[in-house]
């Protein structure tokens, strides 16, 4: 079975949040797009300054997101 990834983007500064939200739209734009499958998208606040955005993939499509999107970084979701 494969494993999902998580690929996240860091958002920094007092638009953090609004910027994150912005990001998740054109992630699943792009997903759809290209016809490509993922688990999730969404947000998550860290603190009023910090929010991350990600999308959840497949292992097998991580290179094809991470190649096109160049997210800052990824982990094995749970």
């Amino acid at each position: 079975m494969s494993r999902k990834i998580k690929l996240i983007w860091d958002f920094r500064g007092p638009e953090a949040l609004e910027i994150a939200k912005h990001h998740v739209i054109h992630l699943e734009e792009f997903a759809v797009k290209d016809k490509l499958f993922f688990y999730e998208t969404n947000i998550s606040p860290v603190n009023e300054l910090y929010c991350i955005a990600y999308i959840t993939v497949k292992e097998e499509d991580m290179i094809t997101y991470r190649d096109a999107l160049l997210p800052h970084r990824g982990e094995v979701a749970k």
